[in-house]
């Protein structure tokens, strides 16, 4: 099933790439709720659940369906033009009109575009995997109030049951929304500033001359191949008959840049997906992850090294088979392994700076699991990193 960008004429001059803090702080937070499909996140994650409040970890999570598989739209660039500091992002959400803000809150929380109760997000899609361009819909649109509008009588309640049906974290955001859509977007904006000055600054700080390179390189390529630029990410192919990009998704919708600039976002956080975001008056948003994973650990040789000091101890690697089999909390390895959880603690921490384990959380505590993946590609590793 297609995303399609209708190109119209003169769409060169429609397209540009800047960097969002807030975009990206988003994408963390989603790799924070879901991190074994983020490998790429695996080191962040990992430090902030060791290192950050346990009363912010949870907000995180009650918050967590807002930049899930159909991220809210205000959560990525709300208009063209240079680059804005976190702040500035935050405070464009917060000058939303009422409507707007709550009918983009009810579209990310039922997980569809058009009004009304309907299909949810599907498991383990990420961002942009929901209807993610909007075709016709919103204030404006003449398709009538949103899914919980207190107009059209039983609106809300079909509402609630199907976040309900969905999930309790939706249905807790629902009620929230529908009793004060002004408190729920001041604690929205509060617990964004507060998580970013806790946990994201300095990974800002780190990211950002990777995103800057790669939006330079967009730029040069935009700059001689025009359009065409929107073909180079992944699924993309371009047509020319009517000109438009076409991006292999797992549902159908449409975006035209004769209504709409297009903002191109470079990403670490969001790989391995592929967000395309779109609402009537909005730019459309493609927030893509950079290329070769860049800003990742790389395979250098000294990375592969550390990988191979973590197993290269008997003790690590009895503790590698049984997270193989079931995730585990500190607590639970220390009595299998009779040792004291400090003691375990240690043999974790290595296990998890050579990238070997990853984290989640449930409630309070942190589970561990062996990543297959990184265990597996160890041996290809080491030879890409003595090829080099």
């Amino acid at each position: 099933m297609p995303v399609v960008i209708e190109l119209g004429s003169a769409p060169e001059h429609r397209i540009s790439t800047r960097l969002s803090p807030l975009a990206e702080l988003c994408a963390c937070l989603h790799a924070l709720d879901g991190p074994r499909h983020h490998p790429a996140s695996r080191r962040w994650v990992g430090e902030v659940l060791q290192g950050a409040d346990e009363r912010l970890l949870e907000r995180a999570g009650g918050w967590a369906p807002l930049w899930g598989a159909f991220r809210a739209r205000y959560l990525l660039p709300l208009a063209p033009g240079p680059e804005r500091e976190l702040e500035e992002e935050l405070a464009a959400v917060a000058g939303l009109d009422e409507e707007t803000f709550t009918t983009m809150t009810e579209q990310a929380l039922v997980g569809k575009n058009g009004h009304g109760p309907g299909p949810g997000p599907g498991p383990g899609h990420g961002p942009g995997s929901g209807h993610d361009l909007g075709s016709g819909h919103g204030p404006g649109s003449g398709h009538g109030p949103g899914p919980g509008s207190r107009r059209g009588g039983r609106a809300p309640e079909r509402f609630l049951a199907r976040l309900r049906q969905l999930s309790e974290r939706r249905f807790a955001l629902g009620l929230r929304l529908l009793a004060d859509p002004s408190g729920f977007r001041d604690g929205l904006l509060a617990f964004l500033s507060a998580v970013a000055e806790e946990v994201f600054e300095a990974e800002w700080t780190r990211l950002r001359p990777t995103l800057e390179a790669d939006a330079r390189v967009r730029s040069h390529e935009h700059s001689r191949y025009g359009a065409a630029v929107l073909a180079g990410f992944p699924t993309a192919r371009m047509e020319q008959d009517p000109p438009r990009v076409v991006f292999d998704k797992l549902y159908n919708a449409r975006a035209s840049l004769a209504d709409s600039p297009c903002l191109l976002v470079p990403s670490l956080h969001i790989n391995p997906h592929l967000a395309i975001k779109h609402y009537p008056g909005y730019p459309v948003v493609v927030q893509y992850p950079v290329r070769h994973g860049a800003g990742a650990e790389p395979t250098a040789l000294d990375v592969v090294m550390r990988g191979l000091r973590a197993l290269d101890e008997p003790l690590r690697i009895r503790m590698c088979r049984a997270l193989l089999r079931q995730s585990m909390t500190t607590t639970e390895l220390a009595t299998q392994f009779e040792m004291t959880p400090p003691q375990m603690s240690r043999h974790l921490r290595k296990l998890r700076e050579a990238g070997m384990v990853h984290t989640h959380r449930e409630g309070a505590r942190v589970h561990y699991q062996l990543d297959e993946a990184a265990v597996r590609n160890l041996g290809v590793d080491l030879l890409s990193a003595l090829h080099r």
